[in-house]
């Protein structure tokens, strides 16, 4: 299991093909993940995408889009290994650094997912 496994939900009120739009943008995931190369190996439309991650980490992501009622459920799913060493998460020193790379990664995806929410929101 790789050392960095983040997941994370959060509800976007606005059409799914809008979402999905935005999702499917490769200059979006160039703000979003400006260290990572993204290579699509699983394209799935208006339901999102699966990414191989190279380049500060190696690894896959996922956005999956869930249509609910109202808007959309966005799940967002990293797992990777930092390139420059993978993580011991045995080590009570390993764990921390993981937790570290995985705190910095949740709180700068809530910052993209909720600009995107805010966005795409406030859209007639």
């Amino acid at each position: 299991m790789p050392s960095l496994d983040l997941v994370d939900e959060t509800f976007v009120r606005a059409a799914p093909a809008a979402v999905a739009r935005e999702v499917a943008d490769p200059a979006q995931w160039r703000r979003w993940w400006p260290d990572l190369q993204l290579t699509v190996f699983m394209d799935r439309g208006r339901q999102g995408v699966r990414w191989n991650v190279s380049g500060a980490l190696v690894g896959s992501a996922e956005i999956w889009l869930e249509e609910t009622a109202g808007g959309v459920l966005v799940h967002y799913y990293l797992r990777a290994e930092p390139a420059d060493a993978p993580i011991d998460t045995t080590t009570t020193r390993g764990a921390r650094r993981a937790a570290r790379i995985r705190d910095r990664r949740a709180r700068a995806w809530k910052r993209h997912v909720w600009a995107l929410q805010d966005r795409l929101e406030s859209s007639p």
